[in-house]
């Protein structure tokens, strides 16, 4: 039951980061930086992403055992993006860009996290033969 609940604790902290993106991306969309300052218009469609993953963890906070898939992609996709942000991040040392590992890690974190506490797959309840 304790592992029940820290999943639970977990799948809340984690939703809640990713539903606290949308405060970024309405900011974003309201001064058009990435268009006034000629930033690539991937930011918003990025920050859009974490916003429903937010909504979804959050919804499988009351009963992870029953959301076992999206908590799977959640983690799988953290641990991915992770990867990917660590690859650019060495790219950019390479460049002589100095580029900080911190988001890396928390991010790789994250996921690690959520496949350490996905819960334990339901067997299947055979139907009684009467």
């Amino acid at each position: 039951m304790k592992r029940e609940r820290l999943t639970q604790i977990v799948l809340v902290i984690v939703g809640l980061l990713n539903l606290a993106q949308l405060y970024f991306l309405y900011m974003d969309l309201l001064h058009s930086s990435w268009l006034l300052e000629r930033k690539p218009e991937v930011g918003p469609m990025f920050l859009s992403f974490f916003i429903p993953v937010g909504v979804f963890l959050l919804m499988a906070a009351r009963r992870p055992s029953e959301h076992r898939s999206m908590i799977a992609l959640v983690a799988w996709w953290n641990i991915s993006h992770a990867v990917v942000m660590a690859i650019q991040t060495v790219e950019a040392w390479t460049h002589g860009v100095h580029r900080n590992f911190a988001d890396v890690i928390v991010i790789l974190v994250i996921g690690a996290v959520l496949l350490a506490l996905l819960p334990a797959r339901r067997e299947a309840v055979a139907p009684s033969v009467a």
